[in-house]
């Protein structure tokens, strides 16, 4: 069987071909085109039994691990920091350049039995786009309102109170004796940001509707969960990619950082938080956290029952969020398995 590792870029991709004995067979580099998938179908004729690897098919690999997949090929995405370990650690090609990267994609592939395989673009794609865009303008407007809280401080003393808006700035604004060059333009400026703030005001509104609609159209159960909404449901559901690659629910918690890690050595037993893991579904299980703590759930029992054993507040959060794991874990499998029935 050969192993194809590739290791991609915006401009090249460089692929090479291993055998079970992790010697290379051959390696081809080539330039980022319309053509690329072919000419690598091409090169790779000669290698009967054959399967690939892409280092980050979700990221800068995305479009060739897709296109291979839609050419009928079988891909595997590769973590960078596995290939990573994979190339320091072999001996005799630690030295970092397109065809020791691409060796050691196609070696961590070949050795390894849990790497994801890449699948065509669902629905669980369009989630994922989603939230994204809503991030990154909810990223944006929180920049504009910092930026509007400093300039309302230069103009009033104490400014504007959190949390602010528009409407807020816009009336303070309305109260300011511009007397000079400097004032004329901090109220200019600070008008355009509050008009910033209200456009994305209506963006964000926008986004949210939007990702309500595709939550709902996915038909998952996730929403029922206490603490989890649309924006969280897409989160999981995008950034989760297909459950069934977790044998079991505590495979799932490491996956998403919930799970402690374990440093014991000797007779000492002990467990660290851990801050690897998917941090993007760690955040939104974090929300369903807090949001259960506000309220009469059994999240707060739980929560409580922890304290009353003498935990943290940290360290009960900490067991809240791993339980939240754990039923969003069943969820998520119950839902895979009403939609291939269906």
């Amino acid at each position: 069987m050969t192993m194809i590792g590739i290791d991609p870029h915006k401009a090249t991709h460089t692929a090479v071909a291993i055998d079970d004995n992790e010697d290379v067979v051959d390696e081809f580099t080539l330039r980022a085109s319309s053509r690329q998938v072919q000419r690598l179908r091409d090169w790779a004729d000669g290698f009967e039994r054959r399967e690939w690897a892409v280092e980050s098919a979700n990221g800068l690999g995305y479009l060739v691990a897709q296109q291979l997949v839609a050419a009928g090929e079988t891909v595997f995405d590769v973590p960078p920091m596995l290939a990573s370990r994979v190339r320091v650690l072999g001996s005799g090609r630690s030295q970092k350049n397109d065809p020791n990267d691409a060796r050691s994609i196609a070696i961590a592939a070949l050795r390894s039995d849990r790497l994801a395989v890449v699948r065509p673009d669902d629905h669980a794609r369009v989630l994922r786009l989603l939230v994204k865009r809503h991030r990154d303008m909810a990223r944006l407007r929180a920049k504009h309102a910092s930026r509007l809280h400093a300039l309302l401080g230069e103009l009033r003393p104490g400014g504007v109170v959190s949390p602010i808006s528009a409407g807020k700035a816009n009336r303070l604004i309305d109260r300011i004796t511009v007397d000079d060059e400097v004032t004329r333009h901090r109220v200019l400026i600070a008008r355009e940001l509050a008009d910033d703030i209200t456009r994305l005001d209506a963006t964000l509104a926008a986004s949210k509707r939007r990702v309500a609609a595709a939550v709902e159209a996915s038909r998952t159960t996730l929403t029922d969960i206490a603490g989890i909404g649309p924006i969280c449901a897409a989160i999981i559901i995008g950034y989760g990619g297909d459950v069934t690659r977790f044998p079991t629910k505590g495979h799932f918690a490491t996956y998403n950082g919930t799970a402690p890690i374990d440093a014991s050595s000797g007779d000492n037993t002990r467990h660290r938080l851990n801050t690897r893991g998917n941090r993007r579904l760690n955040h939104a299980i974090h929300i369903a956290a807090v949001t259960q703590l506000r309220y009469d759930t059994p999240g707060r029992v739980y929560y409580d029952k922890k304290i009353a054993e003498g935990k943290t507040t940290k360290e009960a959060i900490r067991a809240l969020k791993r339980r939240i794991s754990d039923v969003v874990y069943r969820h998520l499998i119950a839902d895979t398995h009403r939609t291939r029935i269906d």
